[in-house]
């Protein structure tokens, strides 16, 4: 019923062409997946390819942006309604018993969706300074550290938060304070209040 031939023996690809054409296709696929994907995607470049073709720094930021897109989503799935209705009740609470005492400096900012801001308070060691904050219009990223004299600590950190309050106690001379980013979908207003030991508060928009 077919009339087509069939190959002659000779015609057939031998077994050693076979596998050099297996070998050069598998060495095409392990190049391509070194000098381009593995940049470009995760930001790993052991040939050093990547960087002078421009997508090292594409693979670097595309991994950051997951990694902090997937710590939203776990923040989110672990928050529930009672936590933040206790969010929202200790931002109340903060906000009005800390309006009734006596603050040396208040700091109100804005952040757009992304935006950042510092704040940083200058002590030398063993100065102690209070505080207390609140964020309107939705919820913040902070990061509270300190850094001097080629020394530097973390003291706090947070995500998707609405208000805090506490002390810092100075364990070096330097600079004590925050880095806040905005990682909600709408403007956020943060009030924050400061007493204590400080020669100079330094805002850094």
């Amino acid at each position: 019923m077919f009339n087509s031939e069939k190959p002659s023996l000779d015609e057939l690809p031998s077994s050693a062409q076979l596998l050099r054409s297996t070998v050069i296709a598998a060495a095409s696929a392990l190049a391509i997946l070194v000098t381009v994907v593995l940049p470009a995607e995760y930001g790993i470049d052991p040939t050093g390819a990547g960087r002078l073709l421009g997508l090292t720094e594409m693979g670097e930021i595309k991994t950051q942006l997951a990694e902090e897109a997937e710590m939203d989503r776990l923040m989110e799935e672990g928050r529930d309604d009672q936590s933040s209705v206790l969010d929202d009740f200790l931002s109340l609470f903060v906000g009005t018993a800390q309006a009734q005492e006596a603050w040396r400096d208040a700091v109100t900012f804005t952040l757009a969706p992304g935006d950042t801001a510092e704040i940083k308070l200058v002590m030398v060691e063993g100065n102690t300074a209070e505080y207390a904050w609140t964020a309107e219009g939705g919820r913040i990223n902070f990061d509270l550290h300190a850094h001097g004299n080629g020394q530097s600590i973390d003291y706090d950190r947070g995500r998707g938060a609405s208000a805090g309050d506490g002390s810092i106690e100075a364990p070096f001379a330097g600079e004590h304070g925050w880095f806040w980013r905005n990682r909600d979908n709408a403007d956020v207003t943060v009030t924050l209040q400061l007493r204590g030991d400080y020669s100079e508060l330094k805002q850094i928009d």
